[in-house]
């Protein structure tokens, strides 16, 4: 893209005055920066992606409250993670994560582990455990 042609539409960066960098073709053939106050395109893609996940959020919400699910699940949804970058984060396996879903799993973790999960959460423990108060 050249750098005349960066997108300037309307986004939530330009209600709280900020601006995006962006790589573009500048008048000389090299790649050089600008800023961009957003584009439509992107914006909608990122509205669409935020519904979902907080649709998700919700089910998984349900779910830890008829005791389908531990919290776990819950947060590794509304961090923005899926199995594979909590795996990753936590330095276990996937099946291990997965196993820690399970409400009675989660129960006699060691509080070790909680405190891993809350670190990579960003909170203290008693908000990982205390899910329902």
């Amino acid at each position: 893209m050249k750098k005349e042609d960066i997108p300037q539409d309307e986004s939530s960066l330009a209600q709280k005055q900020m601006k995006e960098l962006c790589y573009a073709v500048g008048e000389d053939g090299k790649y050089s920066t600008g800023l961009s106050t957003g584009w439509e395109a992107k914006t909608i893609a990122l509205d669409l992606t935020m519904e979902e996940i907080l649709q998700r959020a919700e089910i998984a919400k349900k779910e830890v409250y008829q005791g389908e699910k531990s919290p776990i699940y819950y947060f590794m949804i509304i961090s923005k993670m899926d199995l594979p970058i909590l795996a990753g984060y936590m330095g276990m396996a996937k099946w291990r994560i997965k196993r820690h879903f399970k409400p009675n799993v989660f129960k006699n973790l060691k509080e070790s582990v909680l405190k891993q999960y809350a670190d990579v959460f960003d909170m203290d423990i008693q908000k990982l455990t205390n899910f329902n108060e």
